[in-house]
């Protein structure tokens, strides 16, 4: 049935739909797909800015950790 038909084709074909029935809901859907992003790309960035918060604390009381079991040593 669609041997002929190559992947362009198919997005020729979708894009001509889009113009002919879609084309008042365009600006729309570019709108939300924009905020959208937006609100990926922010909470992507809360995540990696909590993962180094964690990582940090994670560090820091390791090293906490080492410097009282020496000061445990020296007092025994």
């Amino acid at each position: 049935m669609f041997r002929g038909l190559e992947g362009w084709h198919f997005i020729v074909i979708a894009v001509v739909v889009l113009v002919i029935w879609g084309g008042p809901k365009l600006p729309g859907i570019a709108k939300n797909l924009g905020e959208s992003m937006r609100v990926f790309r922010k909470e992507m960035r809360t995540m990696n800015d909590e993962k180094a918060a964690d990582k940090k604390a994670k560090s820091s009381s390791e090293s906490n950790e080492a410097k009282s079991e020496s000061t445990d040593s020296d007092k025994k």
